[in-house]
């Protein structure tokens, strides 16, 4: 082994070691003042994390049902994107959720499309 690899192994684990990066406290991690208040964040932010998993997965079953669906209406000739059942979505989403819904709608339509 060279030198200088030596060196720069030696280097890298010094940037890396964890002693290089302080520890926070549950506190400084979450914004919060009291460690009441750092532990409800953390519990809530661990269910947030497991919301947004289950969110992606449907989403990610919903890509997959949608390609279904498009193979289905392209095979017979139809068109890929039925911009009829879209406007549905939309207006689905908006009634739920508002305008912020529209915009969720969007993303979810796009995604789900695939490659035009």
């Amino acid at each position: 082994m060279s030198t200088q690899t030596t060196t720069a192994q030696t280097t890298t684990a010094q940037t890396v070691s964890p002693q290089a990066v302080p520890q926070q406290t549950a506190t400084e991690q979450t914004g919060a003042r009291t460690d009441e208040a750092a532990a409800l964040i953390g519990d809530s932010r661990e269910r947030i994390d497991a919301l947004d998993d289950r969110i992606i997965g449907l989403i990610q079953e919903r890509m997959a049902v949608s390609a279904v669906i498009q193979e289905a209406r392209i095979s017979s000739g139809g068109r890929r994107v039925n911009l009829a059942r879209e406007m549905e979505v939309l207006g689905h989403y908006r009634d739920a959720l508002g305008k912020p819904g529209t915009a969720l709608a969007m993303t979810m339509l796009e995604l789900c499309r695939g490659r035009i």
